[in-house]
């Protein structure tokens, strides 16, 4: 395909094929993309306003958010919880016999680099397994060498039914794509994944070559040091800074999480949002990110060398320190 958005349309179309099923299930916190389907199962309203009506049959769990939402539990309390939940939506929610898939981010970009726990995305795949639902892996922003690996769910051998790849998969050129178990792939009728530009001889030539580039390079390692710089510079500035609640990520997608008086239910994004103009004044460019733009996430390219790294998130230290001193 050509987008990660069409990747993802598509990615519902086959799960729907395979399944002969109708209803989807997705999280909060969620971004899939801006076309009708895609936008329907992302989380985020300002990105919906004024652009309905939207896809029916899609349905939405709260992705488990430990440093939000676990108020005192430990993980494994917390994800038990959760996984709870997860059963009992096939009876307060939508009946598990007709969902054709569950779509999730392993680390959510636009949500905030939450990184989903280990525990709740094998529960996740067994409740798949007991209902025959289609588990998807949005993989378009994590995906080849942002996580440390090709593909964030490296991290948790848990293999889904389908997942959706692209951004990083073209060096900057338009391409994407699905992959799938065969018999899943199988299921979806000539023509009902087609497009005018899908398949681009130019831009499949820039994936491959990227590919190879990552491969040459040992891209995936280099993504464990950066993240690993990135983490231990956020891990000190928290230590600096109590509006700093939670440093997260997963490889070199790092995010940290500005709210007030150590509360994770008080988001702070009036001061991330100064970080983020002062950080544009010093002739650094980043993005908040999160429901409520009270996070920034960092994704450097993975072929920047340390110094230019490091140069960066003194730039993020020190508009830190400004802001927070205003």
């Amino acid at each position: 395909m050509s987008t990660g958005a069409e990747a993802v349309e598509n990615a519902i179309k086959i799960a729907k094929q395979a399944t002969k099923r109708d209803a989807v299930i997705c999280y909060t916190g969620a971004f899939h993309g801006r076309t009708l389907m895609a936008m329907t199962l992302t989380s985020k309203i300002d990105y919906k306003l004024n652009c309905g009506p939207f896809a029916p049959e899609v349905y939405r769990l709260p992705l488990p958010n430990t440093y939000r939402y676990s108020n005192g539990l430990t993980e494994d309390e917390y994800v038990k919880q959760e996984l709870k939940r997860l059963h009992e939506s096939g009876k307060n929610l939508v009946n598990p016999k007709n969902v054709a898939a569950i779509i999730i981010e392993l680390v959510q970009g636009e949500g905030g680099f939450t990184v989903a726990p280990q525990a709740y995305i094998e529960g996740l795949r067994d409740f798949c397994d007991e209902h025959g639902i289609m588990l998807i892996f949005d993989e378009v922003q994590s995906g080849f060498a942002r996580t440390g690996s090709w593909g964030a769910m490296d991290h948790y051998n848990v293999i889904p039914d389908l997942s959706t790849w692209a951004k990083s998969m073209g060096s900057g050129m338009p391409i994407a794509t699905v992959i799938g178990k065969a018999e899943v792939m199988d299921a979806a009728a000539p023509g009902t994944t087609g497009g005018t530009y899908i398949g681009n001889p130019v831009a499949c030539a820039a994936s491959l070559a990227t590919i190879q580039y990552i491969k040459d390079v040992k891209l995936n390692e280099r993504g464990v040091e950066v993240g690993n710089i990135i983490r231990t510079r956020f891990e000190a500035m928290q230590t600096k800074f109590p509006q700093i609640g939670d440093v997260r990520g997963l490889g070199a997608m790092m995010a940290i999480e500005f709210v007030k008086n150590g509360d994770p239910r008080q988001p702070d994004g009036d001061l991330c949002s100064k970080v983020v103009k002062g950080c544009a004044e010093q002739g650094l460019i980043i993005i908040s990110a999160g429901t409520y733009k009270n996070n920034i996430r960092v994704l450097s390219p993975l072929t920047i060398s340390n110094d230019l790294l490091n140069k960066g998130l003194d730039i993020i230290e020190e508009e830190i320190r400004k802001a927070t001193l205003s």
